[in-house]
């Protein structure tokens, strides 16, 4: 039986193609969660907590509600303390895209001479290489540094930005169910 003039379903290029599109969605999805800037830097809605008791459920429904700006603001960070170090830039730039390829955007297992490979495994190795080649480019100290005055800001603006105006259910869907009612 011959099947001269039919069109092929699949190609190898396709695959590339999908797996390329399906990463841009994952990204897509991802950054959609990011709440307007305006929102965030609301000057009507800063204020200082009474006491340290009303300081920590900011903090958290902040922290969950405005995780992505939060991840934006650190890694932007992190960006502007390695300019000053290109070699670090670009190896943080290659850590970061295999971090992407290999853990965050894969929807199926990773297969490695045809075997399965497990997360837990995946995660350990990106993690060593990460320390290993950070060591290497003698960024390690900038780094940590530039994690720490990020995390510095976003407890800062977790604990003076209110929670009032925002508009969460107990349970936010959108947020992945991280959020804690404030007013309870």
């Amino acid at each position: 039986m011959t099947t001269y003039g039919t069109i092929p379903t699949s190609s190898s290029g396709g695959t590339n193609l999908e797996y390329l599109s399906r990463a841009k969605e994952r990204i897509k999805t991802g950054l959609g969660t990011r709440r307007p800037w305006k929102e965030m830097f609301n000057l009507g809605s800063i204020n200082f907590p009474h006491n340290v008791s009303e300081a920590f459920p900011r903090i958290k429904t902040n922290t969950g509600y405005f995780r992505m700006n939060y991840a934006i603001i650190i890694l932007f960070i992190l960006f502007l303390s390695l300019l000053w170090l290109p070699i670090s830039l670009i190896v943080f730039v290659v850590l970061m895209a295999a971090w992407l390829f290999l853990y965050f955007l894969r929807d199926e297992p990773l297969l490695i001479f045809h075997r399965v490979i497990d997360d837990g495994v995946v995660l350990t190795v990106l993690s060593i290489v990460t320390i290993v080649l950070l060591l290497l480019t003698d960024a390690m100290v900038n780094i940590l540094l530039s994690i720490l005055v990020g995390a510095v800001a976003v407890v800062v603006h977790g604990v003076l930005r209110k929670t009032d105006d925002l508009c969460i259910d107990e349970y936010d869907v959108e947020a992945g169910g991280y959020l804690v009612d404030s007013s309870s």
